[in-house]
C-alpha cells in the first residue's frame, strides 16, 4: 500500500514528503481543511479515474487523519 501511504512521486530531494511540508507550513485549521478536502476529492472522483479502490483507500487515509484531529489528546 505504499502507493497510498507514501507515493514515490510525492517525495522531495531531502526524502521529505510534500504532506510533511504542508503539515509544517499550514495552520492547524488550514491543515484540517486540506485533509478533509482531500478525502472528499478522492471519494467524489473515485468512480471516474479507473482506480476506484485506490482512490477510496486514499480517501480513507485522509479521513482517518482528519478523525485523529477530533480525538482528545
Amino acid at each position: 500500500m505504499e502507493y497510498v501511504n507514501h507515493p514515490e512521486h510525492y517525495k522531495l530531494k531531502n526524502n521529505k514528503e510534500v504532506i510533511d511540508v504542508l503539515a509544517e507550513t499550514l495552520t492547524a485549521e488550514e491543515l484540517r481543511g486540506f485533509v478533509l478536502g482531500n478525502a472528499i476529492k478522492y471519494i467524489t472522483r473515485s468512480a471516474y479515474k479507473g482506480k476506484e479502490l485506490e482512490d477510496l483507500e486514499k480517501a480513507k487515509w485522509y479521513l482517518e487523519w482528519y478523525l485523529s484531529f477530533k480525538k482528545p489528546s
